[in-house]
């Protein structure tokens, strides 16, 4: 018996900047004459990866996106309020921590600039907090929203964006959809899947990776996998 073929799995010849569409973003790391980041291999297809933990799949009117902390008041996007934000396609690369790059990606949704215009920063706001809907087991025991932490400034780049499409296709639950996060300067976990919550905050605190030991930021290009270095001081 035949298997149906993988919709997602791409060709010899990844996808450039010049195979975006016209008026997409994009990310400058496509523009590297070597895409692939240090001990990094490109995969052709698009792996799931993740606590193995996933939220029961949501219809997209059911989707929120709060806003909240270090803000002069909260906000509470639907998804019709979302969908009516101004759109953008980024077209970028993925990094996996776990060394696999898919390169070329074509992400739709609404960019994090155009999303933070709906709120007021104060000025102590500094990092971000990112939460998924996906409820899971911390390192230490007990349950919580997964998440991961980001500077802000890292939130504010031109390719960074909260997400509904995938080249060309509504983001599936098991990759994050209806809605998530994209930041593609960073390692994947930081590009939170089922993303439903962003809390400004003036301190860093680490997220659920992160608490496991994964890096504070997550820089592919710097090898950023791990929080703490083999003679035990704390490479944040």
């Amino acid at each position: 018996m035949d298997l149906p073929a993988d919709p997602k799995l791409q060709g010899a010849h990844p996808p450039g900047p010049e195979d975006a569409p016209l008026g997409a973003q994009i990310s400058p790391d496509m523009r590297r004459e070597n895409r692939i980041p240090p001990n990094q291999s490109r995969t052709k297809k698009w792996p799931v990866l993740d606590t193995g933990i996933h939220p029961k799949p949501i219809a997209p009117d059911d989707v929120t996106l709060e806003l909240y902390g270090e803000v002069e008041a909260p906000v509470l996007l639907t998804w019709a309020e979302l969908q009516a934000l101004p759109r953008a396609q980024v077209a970028a690369d993925m990094h996996c921590v776990t060394r696999w790059s898919r390169l070329g990606n074509l992400w739709e949704g609404v960019r994090t600039r155009d999303l933070l215009e709906q709120i007021t920063l104060k000025p102590t706001a500094k990092y971000v907090m990112v939460y998924g809907r996906d409820e899971v087991t911390f390192f230490r025991g007990g349950s919580a929203t997964w998440s991961t932490n980001l500077p802000l400034e890292y939130l504010l780049h031109d390719d960074c964006l909260v997400a509904w499409s995938h080249d060309g296709e509504p983001l599936s639950n098991e990759h994050g959809g209806p809605l998530r996060l994209v930041i593609p300067k960073l390692y994947a976990w930081k590009s939170a899947k089922w993303v439903s919550a962003l809390e400004f905050r003036q301190s860093d605190a680490p997220g659920y990776w992160e608490r496991g030991g994964y890096h504070m930021l997550g820089d592919p290009w710097k090898e950023q996998r791990f929080r703490f270095s083999e003679d035990g001081e704390d490479d944040q």
